[in-house]
């Protein structure tokens, strides 16, 4: 039990040391001082290559730095809140295409000229959790009206009418659904309903809907999660019903036990572990060399995208928080076992000890694909949140009140120093 204390204090810290360096790197490179907003698009030491500006990275920035400045007593520092305000600010001017019109843009110039436009929800999501944590942080009711709004808005989308978004209807598409709007609606009903009943009673009904709605990915009875299925929850035919994405089927299982954990569902919690935790690590896990690939296909055929297997930094921040929020949940060491694994291999292959941050694309051997540290879809986000929230659960895993459950036999302790020497 001792040594079990000491090897999570160990990781708490290793957490936190990370977390400081990671957040210091943006701090330092993203902000745009004369307009405002973040440049995502930094090369390994942290010079900008490109100054557009990603709508659904700028909120995610945002959102991340009044997290940290809520959530941890060392990031309570007026410089972030500043700069995570002023990142706000830009998104309420720019990020909408045509005010009042709620459609938001996918790119912009960096002065906040819209370039690019995507037919999803995905901008709004971001813009609407950006949005509601700037409120919880400030305390200015305009920033929660925005965010209300902007749900009000995406569900409309999702579950009315979804011609706002601009998508022709094409004869021969298949009516499918992928898990990651559900999955998004479901991060939404999270965040806006926490510490708040009127919202959280307002948003019930739509949480259980997209809870059930990710639960019916699983198909193959119960021996798969697909990332597509038909409006029915039927599996689909060819390349489309056949793909699998096991970094999503983890970070959808952390979503679905956060949710089952607040509504005191211990039947859905264990289902959740079985289903989006150990079954996609397990299927997804590379055996040769290590790491989660990116895609795949479910018949063990090979899979049309190029990059499905490479290794990429967000499907293993996801995997630690997920295998050590199972963990947290439920006491079983196997978990815990396998968020070591996870986390070994992720500090030891993505990490970038000269400049700091992490490294977002890998070959499948492990060796570094990119050096970019970020782009049009990796920003401030991933990783910090991955590392805030290990070090939150692992500091609660360590409290008195919180008593660290043995190991069981098989799962031995894995030891931070070890893993990062090796």
């Amino acid at each position: 039990m001792e040594k079990e204390r000491e090897t999570l204090q160990a990781w708490k810290e290793r957490m936190g040391q990370e977390l400081d360096r990671v957040v210091a790197f943006w701090m330092e490179h993203s902000h745009d001082q004369e307009h405002g907003g973040f440049f995502t698009c930094l090369g390994r030491d942290g010079r900008v290559y490109d100054d557009f500006k990603y709508v659904w990275l700028q909120g995610r920035q945002v959102w991340m730095y009044c997290r940290l400045y809520r959530k941890f007593e060392r990031f309570r520092r007026p410089e972030l809140l500043d700069s995570a305000k002023a990142g706000g600010e830009f998104l309420l001017r720019y990020a909408r295409v045509a005010p009042p019109g709620k459609k938001c843009a996918f790119v912009l110039t960096r002065d906040g000229r819209p370039v690019k436009v995507q037919r999803t929800i995905f901008s709004e999501c971001f813009y609407t959790m950006a949005m509601n944590e700037l409120w919880r942080v400030t305390g200015e009711a305009r920033y929660q009206i925005e965010a209300v709004e902007m749900m009000d808005q995406i569900v409309h989308w999702v579950r009315k009418d979804p011609s706002g978004l601009g998508r022709p209807w094409l004869s021969g598409t298949p009516a499918s659904e992928s898990m990651a709007v559900p999955m998004m609606l479901l991060n939404l009903v999270e965040q806006l309903g926490e510490a708040d009943e009127e919202l959280a009673s307002n948003y019930a009904e739509l949480g259980d809907w997209c809870a059930q709605r990710i639960l019916q990915h699983v198909q193959r009875d119960g021996q798969a999660v697909l990332e597509n299925v038909s409006e029915d929850g039927k599996e689909l035919s060819g390349c489309l019903g056949r793909h699998q994405n096991p970094g999503h089927a983890l970070e959808a299982g952390w979503f679905l036990l956060r949710h089952a954990i607040r509504k005191g569902d211990p039947e859905l919690r264990a289902h959740v572990v079985d289903k989006f935790l150990l079954l996609p690590f397990r299927s997804g896990w590379d055996p040769e060399h290590g790491g989660l690939f990116y895609f795949q296909d479910v018949d063990g055929l090979c899979p049309t995208q190029l990059e499905w297997a490479m290794k990429l930094w967000w499907p293993h921040s996801e995997a630690m928080i997920a295998l050590l929020m199972g963990y947290s949940d439920s006491g079983d060491p196997a978990l815990l076992h396998l968020f070591y694994q996870v986390a070994e291999y992720t500090f030891r292959q993505f990490r970038d000890p000269e400049y700091g941050e992490w490294f977002g694309y890998l070959n499948r051997e492990g060796t570094v694909a990119l050096t970019i540290k970020g782009g049009p879809f990796k920003g401030c986000f991933h990783v910090p949140r991955c590392l805030a929230m290990c070090e939150e659960m692992l500091g609660a895993l360590l409290s008195p009140v919180a008593p660290v459950p043995a190991h069981g036999a098989g799962s031995p302790a894995a030891d931070p120093a070890r893993g990062s020497a090796e």
